[in-house]
Formats: structure tokens, C-alpha cells, sequence
């Protein structure tokens, strides 16, 4: 009986440790007697106990490491404290486990001295300008060597670059000067376009004004013009109708005279004006000037007469 349990027991150590259970996104990689056998993918597998054994376990997950801070040389000799962090995964298990005796510090070591070289080259300015074409370079040349080491190295990013105090103080001085003179071209460029508009409005109004006291001055000539025709026409048409007041009068005088008793009419009143002017001489001066023959004063009235009725005849 105590043989028969003994038996079981070691049936059943021998299938517990004949049977492994590889988790999701890991391979474990087998030796046969201290030789490669084979690589143990996700799921229930088989090895043979006493001769294979479990050397290394690898997880397929991408995975994050922080690149250690160091000291890195500018083209122009300044010196600038990075840091970083790397994204690679494992491809290939059994390079993973043969190729290299720590693929971790291998990468690790390969991108220091790669960011020290690409920094090298480059001048403090281009160093913070240039971060993702360093970003690339480290890559690119991590991913080469890391191919034999069964690792694929997916991206770098730099975290921090710190130049030394001096030149912090001294950029941030560079910096303030150019925002001062950034602010002072906004400033002047501002006060120039307004003195452009404050121009430019008086030149306008002034146009307008020389416009409005022109077009005044047009209007007033015209309004001038227009009263002088006005007057003239006023004037012409008043001397028409005075002539035409005249012409009628003669005209009345003259039918007048034609009618019976015209002639005796006209001579009295001939009569009666030629009294009626000698009157008025002596009233407006104190010298009256008469006829040296006051009879002539019939004879004047006689000659009208014969006038008058000459006209009649």
C-alpha cells in the first residue's frame, strides 16, 4: 500500500510539473539539458520533466523605461542635462534571452550614447527646435542594433532638456528683450496708423469742406446770375409796358384830336400846362426867368396849336 501511494505521489508531482500554464501576451523559453529546446506560447503546454526546464519568461507587452538623466555636450559647448524614456517590445523570445546578457542595460547604454552623439552635432538652439528629428535618430539607431537582441524598440521621447543656470538666466533675458521689442513695433506701429487715419480724416474733411464752399460758391453765382436775368427781365418788361403805356397815351391823345372840339381841347390844356410850369419855376427859385416878350407866351401856345393840327391833318 505504501508503495502504491508512493507511486501516485510521484505520478502526480511528475504531471504537475509535466504540464505549465503560459499566461496571455508571455512565452517562456525551454531548455533541454542546458540547450535551447523551444518557446512556450500563451496557453497549456507540455515539457518533460527532469530533462526540460523553464529558462526565461519574456512578456510580449510594450514596455516603458526611463533613459537616466546625463550630461550631453551642444556643438557650441554648452552643456545640457537629458532625460528620456523608451517604448520597446520583445519579438523574438530566444534572441531575447541568447543575444544579448541583458537586453535591458544594452538599450539603456545604446540610447545614451546615441543622444550623446546626435546632440553633439547640434547647437543649444536646434536642441530644443529639433527635439523630434532627435526623437527619430535614437530610434532609428536603437532599433538596428536591438534586432539581435530580439527587441523592437517603438519610440523615444525626450523629457526634459536643462542647460546650466547662466544660460536659463541668459535665455529668459533674450527672450523678455525680444518681447519688449515685439511690444514696442506693436506700439509704434500702432501710433503710425493712427496718425495715418488722423491724416487721412483730415484730409477728407478739409476735401469736403473745399467741396461744400465750392459747390456754395457755384450755387451763389448761379443764385446772382438768376436775380441779374430776373432783374433784366423785370426791367426790359417794365420799360415795354411803359412804352407800350406811352404808345397807348399818344395813341388816345391822337384819336382825341381827330374827334370834333379835339383841337380846342388840346390847346387848353397846352395852355394850362405852360401857365402850370411858369408857376412851379417861380416856386422852386427865388430868380424867374421870363420871355423878353411876355405876348410870346401866345405865340409858343399858337405854335403847339399849329403842330396839333398838323398831326390831325
Amino acid at each position: 500500500m505504501e508503495l502504491m501511494l508512493l507511486i501516485f505521489v510521484a505520478i502526480g508531482v511528475f504531471g504537475f510539473m509535466a504540464y505549465k500554464i503560459v499566461p496571455q501576451q508571455e512565452a517562456y523559453v525551454v531548455e533541454r539539458f542546458g540547450k535551447y529546446n523551444k518557446t512556450l506560447t500563451p496557453g497549456l503546454r507540455f515539457i518533460v520533466p527532469l530533462m526540460d526546464r523553464i529558462a526565461y519568461k519574456h512578456t510580449l507587452k510594450e514596455i516603458p523605461m526611463d533613459v537616466p538623466s546625463q550630461v550631453c555636450i551642444t556643438r557650441d559647448n554648452t552643456q545640457l542635462t537629458v532625460d528620456g524614456i523608451i517604448y520597446f517590445q520583445v519579438t523574438d523570445p530566444s534572441l531575447a534571452s541568447y543575444g544579448s546578457s541583458n537586453y535591458v542595460v544594452a538599450i539603456t547604454q545604446l540610447a545614451q550614447t546615441t543622444l550623446r552623439s546626435v546632440i553633439g552635432r547640434m547647437e543649444l538652439d536646434k536642441t530644443f527646435e529639433e527635439r523630434d528629428d532627435i526623437n527619430r535618430t535614437v530610434v532609428a539607431a536603437l532599433d538596428e542594433a536591438a534586432v539581435s537582441w530580439g527587441v523592437k524598440v517603438l519610440r523615444y521621447e525626450i523629457k526634459d532638456l536643462v542647460p546650466p543656470q547662466e544660460i536659463l538666466r541668459s535665455m529668459q533675458a533674450q527672450i523678455t528683450a525680444e518681447r519688449e521689442k515685439r511690444a514696442r513695433i506693436a506700439q509704434s506701429e500702432g501710433l503710425r496708423q493712427e496718425q495715418i487715419n488722423l491724416a487721412s480724416g483730415q484730409r477728407e474733411a478739409d476735401i469736403q469742406k473745399s467741396e461744400g464752399e465750392a459747390q456754395a460758391a457755384i450755387n451763389e453765382s448761379n443764385g446772382e446770375k438768376v436775380a441779374q436775368i430776373n432783374r433784366a427781365q423785370g426791367e426790359a418788361e417794365a420799360l415795354r409796358l411803359v412804352a407800350q403805356a406811352s404808345a397807348e397815351a399818344i395813341r388816345v391823345v391822337a384819336e382825341a384830336v381827330r374827334m370834333p372840339g379835339g383841337s380846342e381841347a388840346v390847346n387848353l390844356k397846352v395852355a394850362e400846362q405852360y401857365v402850370e410850369a411858369f408857376g412851379k419855376l417861380a416856386k422852386e427859385g427865388n430868380t424867374l426867368i421870363m420871355p423878353a416878350n411876355i405876348a410870346d407866351i401866345g405865340g409858343l401856345v399858337s405854335a403847339g396849336l399849329q403842330i396839333v393840327k398838323g398831326q390831325k391833318s
